[in-house]
């Protein structure tokens, strides 16, 4: 009954889910529609002169108003793990000839690991989502349930094209919102099938430690 339970419990959370699949880098959304989600590094503004201030805030005003589609800003704010960090250091120390230098990596491990659970260490990503959605009549046609596998009825040849087709829109969109953000000085890039499917695992299992392995 446990495991029945267990199952159920883990449909019902599907249900609320509104990814279908994630295939070549895309998210396809169970309406249909398509999304890229772009990674972008930040700028310090505050550490930035009034006038530097002024312009960066017209060239950002400019980007949005060229656009001709509407993206979405999505930031990440999570606690930073030390650990990775820690266990270099602590690599370091049992690799250390010098006992001077020895003691000294041992304090300072000991001052960042204290420090860290004081402190409220959050990291901040920020990433750009970048939308698509097919005509009105194809959706209603079911190309999403003809270009999935075992969904409706056998899939027409063109459902692929067709998928291929509206993410070379996508692409061309994401072209276009990187190279607006490179002119603020941001460095942008995409994500890829298996960066995707960690980034919506840990936003649905913020609990969970690693994401489950996408196959070859």
């Amino acid at each position: 009954m446990e495991g029945v339970k267990s199952e159920n419990k883990a449909r019902a959370t599907q249900e609320f889910v509104p990814i279908e699949e994630i295939r070549d880098g895309t998210v396809i959304l169970k309406s249909g529609g398509l999304r890229l989600v772009l990674i972008s590094s930040s700028i310090n503004f505050a550490l930035k002169s009034e006038d530097e201030q002024t312009a960066l805030l017209l060239q950002y005003q400019n980007f949005l108003n060229s656009l001709e589609f509407h993206i979405q800003i999505f930031v990440e704010s999570r606690k930073l793990d030390i650990r990775p960090y820690l266990t270099v250091l602590e690599d370091l120390e049992k690799n250390q000839l010098n006992d001077l230098i020895k003691i000294q990596t041992r304090e300072y491990i000991e001052f960042v690991r204290t420090f860290t659970e004081n402190t409220n260490i959050m990291s901040k990503t920020f990433f750009v989502i970048i939308p698509y959605e097919p005509p009105v009549l194809e959706k209603s046609g079911g190309f999403l349930g003809r270009l999935l596998p075992g969904r409706g009825p056998d899939a027409p040849g063109n459902a692929q094209d067709k998928f291929e087709e509206y993410r070379s829109q996508l692409e061309q969109r994401a072209s276009v919102v990187a190279q607006g953000l490179s002119r603020l000085g941001l460095r942008v890039v995409q994500l890829g099938t298996e960066e995707l499917v960690e980034l919506f695992f840990k936003i649905f299992n913020p609990g969970e430690a690693e994401a489950p392995q996408v196959g070859g």
